[in-house]
Parts: C-alpha cells; structure tokens; sequence
C-alpha cells in the first residue's frame, strides 16, 4: 500500500492535498491524524500545522487475492496436497494455478472436484463482503487443455452433423463447457446447437438446420 505524510494547516488541508498527490477519493484511503496542529496565540505565535497519513487501500481484487491464496494453500495442505499456489488478478476476476506432482485427485471426473473446489474457495473469500469477486481455480493447466478439446470436440461433431444430416449429442458438460461448444459451432452456417436434459447431465446436441 501507498502511503503519503502530509502537513498544512487543517487536518482537512493535509487530507486533501494527500488525495491530490495520491490521486485518489476519500473512500480509497485510510487517514491517520498524526497531529490536530493548533492555532497559536491570535492565530499567528506558537502555531504548529496539522499531520495526517494517508495510506490508500489496494483494490478489492487484491486483497482478496491474498486471501485466496493463504486459503487455498492451507486447504491443500490440509488434504495432504504438496503443491505450488500462484494467481493474478485478471478482468476483475482471481486466477489461481496449482502445480505439483499428482494432483489428479484435484480435477475429479470432468473436472467435477475442481469445481467444487473453486466454489469452496469463492465462497470463502467473498464471505468477508464487499465487492464479489469471481474466482478461477486450475490445476495443472487441466482447464485450459480442457477448452481446447472441447473446442476441437465441437468443431468435428457439427463437420460430422454436416456430413451426415444427423443429430450428434456430446457428453454431459457444465454450463461453462456448454457454452464453449455452442461458440465453436458458430462458424458453421448449416449446423446449429441446443443444450438437452437436466444438469449434471445436460448435454449439447450438434444437428443440421
């Protein structure tokens, strides 16, 4: 955090010409009077000016991300997890990226462990209140190599749904997944997507127009 002394003669003074410097509004910082100052004798002898500190607050996601990653680490660790824990704050969302050796116990079936991990690790850092912010949880760079073979999935399904006239249902995904494959078969005018059955098991189907 950056922090900033400032003397003048008002505490009120002091306050604003640290906002100036800091350019920042009130509700972004903290302020510690460090000294009321006085006026002296008629306002001239023995005067002293006022001194404040002015610390301005790190963002929300920030903050936030410190806790996601104590709490995450700690929760790893309690499970019997060695691994490393890194994030990044990105489009106001908390990535967070674990690498180690054997951590497929973390992903799950279809990533369904890492899900509720995440979800577990959301719900802890935002119960501290202000601002929601979304959090990301990979492990081993599953997600990302996930999207691209549902990306690839999607793209030879509605090639297959185009050459055959048929209807070609994919595995049952989350809605992130789904909406994925529903981008992917954009490109292809003559094909089209809908999302059938009830979650866990709704499923995209890939179908000629």
């Amino acid at each position: 955090m950056k922090s900033i002394e400032v003397a003048a003669r008002t505490v009120e003074e002091a306050v604003a010409e640290a906002l100036e410097k800091l350019q920042a509004e009130q509700d972004e910082v903290e302020v510690t009077v460090l000294d009321e100052g006085s006026k002296g004798f008629l306002g001239l002898l023995g005067s002293k000016q006022a001194r404040v500190l002015v610390t301005k607050k790190l963002p929300v996601e920030e903050v936030k991300l410190e806790a996601a990653l104590k709490f995450t680490k700690e929760l790893l660790e309690s499970m019997g997890f060695s691994s490393e824990v890194t994030g990044v704050v990105e489009d106001e969302c908390i990535k967070l990226d674990v690498t180690g050796e054997n951590l497929g116990l973390l992903i799950g079936r279809r990533g369904e462990t890492l899900d509720s991990l995440q979800y577990l690790i959301g719900l802890a850092v935002n119960r501290q209140g202000g601002k929601w912010v979304r959090i990301l949880l990979d492990v081993g760079e599953y997600r990302a190599k996930r999207i691209e073979t549902i990306r690839y999935l999607a793209r030879k399904s509605a090639e297959k749904a185009s050459l055959t006239g048929r209807r070609i249902p994919l595995e049952p995904m989350n809605a992130a997944e789904r909406r994925i494959v529903h981008q992917a078969v954009k490109d292809f005018a003559d094909v089209e997507t809908v999302s059938e059955g009830e979650d866990p098991h709704r499923r995209v189907v890939v179908m000629p127009k």
